[in-house]
Parts: structure tokens; C-alpha cells; sequence
């Protein structure tokens, strides 16, 4: 198979809202981000799956609010594989001919869940004052929750929005509050893009687990609580997928996988 080239989905002069063209929010740090390493078999896309591009990046060339065939990064400019990658291909296949999936993903590595809440996130945008940190965030416009949400209402000009994905948790390890925060962005989601949270849930994935010996396995304890404020929020395990040396972050495989699990769960939601 051919690798599909780097050229926007092409524009149409008259805009109609497609009810087959399901849209997925992608959010987090550095997982969500895309930290695995993209192999040649990531780079093969699917037609059917589609990315709105998140920020202007020259590597590879991608203008800010254009939909592309869905090669890693679908976030920052030059980071790697993310759960979103094979979350969608999954979904893809999973799902008749006729429907097309696509994402938009902000996401920052290192961030504080609270980056994301719209009325807290200024107090967050120095959690690290390094250069690196401050270009992400310099790169979302200062704002990565409203970049989030400027681009999925002009997403809703072309289809709609099914389900919101999350994967955070490192940064804010032992934090029992973090469910509260969650139930909070996710909660200004649904009201800022006038969604139903019945019909868009919320899924959150474990991070490494311990059985990965993951550094940050303590969270998933808390991240298993989320059901409990937010109804219509589901937990995707991480149990068993492979993770890098750091013992924070997933390898390509687990990657694959986790997205993989993020994708069978909303299908058994949406009953496909």
C-alpha cells in the first residue's frame, strides 16, 4: 500500500452538514500528544478517516483548520503516535462504507488537567516555564481549550460531533480532586458546542498501568472514579499495553492497542 500524500481533504464552495461524518475531541498531555515513535505502517492512511489540523505546522506542511487524511501527528507539529491514531483506523473499520471519522486533537505534554478549564487556565500556563512547554502552548494561541473548541464548531459545519476522548492524568497524580476538574471542561464542552452528553460521551484511558510499572499507576485508581461524577464518562484500560522505558509513556504498541480499546468501546456505545 502507498502512503497517502500530505494534501488537504478538498473544500466544498457549499456547506452541508454531513450526519455520516462523526467527529471526535481528542484532549491531554503528552499520550494524547502523541509520544510513541510513528513506524512506516502508521504512516499508511485511511481515506475514510480525517484529522482537522490543529495548528500550522511546516513539518509536514499543514494549515491550521483544514481537514487532512489522518497521518501521525494529528497534534503538535513533529511529536508521534497518539491513541487517536489508531483509534480512528479502528473506527474505520468497524463502521459501514458510508461513514467517515474524524478528529482534532489538542493536547500538551506535561500539562495540568486544569490547562483545559476555561475559567482556571491562565494560573496553568506556566507549569513549566521551559522554553518547550511555552511553545506548546504558544502554538494552541495561548489558549488550548479554546483552540479546541474554535475548531470543532467550524467541524460542525461539515459533521457531527460523537464523542469526546480524553487521556491526562500523569501531571496531576494523586489528586483526588481530578474528576471534579474533568466533570468541569467536560461539562463547558457540551454547553460552549451546545452538545448532549447523552449523545457525546466521554472516554478516559488509564495511564501506564502497573503491570507496566508505570511511574504514575497510582492515578488509575483515581481515574477509575470518574463514572462516579460524570454518568456518561467510560474508563479504557490500560492493562497490558506496552510502555517505553520512562515507564510513563506507551510505546508504539501500546499506543495502538490503547487506541484500539478507545475505539471498541464507543462503538459498543453508539451500537455498532
Amino acid at each position: 500500500m502507498e502512503t497517502i500524500p500530505e494534501t488537504p481533504i478538498q473544500e466544498k464552495k457549499e456547506v452541508l452538514v454531513d450526519p455520516n461524518f462523526h467527529i471526535y475531541l481528542c484532549f491531554g498531555q503528552s499520550n494524547m500528544e502523541g509520544s510513541a515513535k510513528i513506524e512506516p505502517q502508521d504512516r499508511v492512511g485511511k481515506e475514510r478517516f480525517q484529522m482537522m489540523q490543529p495548528m500550522t505546522c511546516t513539518n509536514p506542511g499543514r494549515t491550521e483548520g483544514r481537514w487532512y487524511t489522518a497521518i501521525p501527528p494529528l497534534s503538535q507539529c513533529g511529536v508521534g503516535l497518539s491513541p487517536a491514531d489508531y483509534f480512528g483506523r479502528t473506527m474505520t473499520d468497524n463502521l459501514p462504507d458510508s461513514i467517515r471519522v474524524g478528529v482534532i486533537s489538542v493536547a500538551i505534554g506535561g500539562c495540568d488537567i486544569r490547562l483545559f478549564d476555561k475559567d482556571q487556565y491562565q494560573s496553568y500556563l506556566n507549569t513549566y516555564s521551559e522554553n518547550w512547554f511555552q511553545d506548546k502552548i504558544t502554538g494552541y494561541g495561548g489558549n488550548p481549550y479554546q483552540r479546541l473548541i474554535d475548531l470543532a464548531k467550524k467541524a460542525q459545519k461539515d459533521g457531527v460531533i460523537k464523542g469526546i476522548l480524553l487521556h491526562q492524568g500523569e501531571t496531576n497524580t494523586g489528586n483526588a480532586q481530578w474528576p471534579t476538574y474533568v466533570k468541569t471542561i467536560y461539562e463547558n464542552m457540551m454547553t460552549d458546542l451546545s452538545l448532549d452528553q447523552e449523545a457525546v460521551p466521554l472516554l478516559a484511558g488509564e495511564v501506564v498501568h502497573a503491570d507496566q510499572g508505570g511511574v504514575c499507576a497510582s492515578m488509575n485508581e483515581i481515574i477509575a472514579t470518574l463514572p462516579e461524577v460524570i454518568p456518561t464518562a467510560h474508563v479504557i484500560s490500560s492493562s497490558g499495553c506496552t510502555a517505553q522505558a520512562d515507564s510513563v509513556h506507551f510505546d508504539s504498541e501500546g499506543v495502538r492497542e490503547l487506541g484500539e480499546r478507545y475505539a471498541l468501546k464507543m462503538l459498543s456505545l453508539h451500537g455498532n
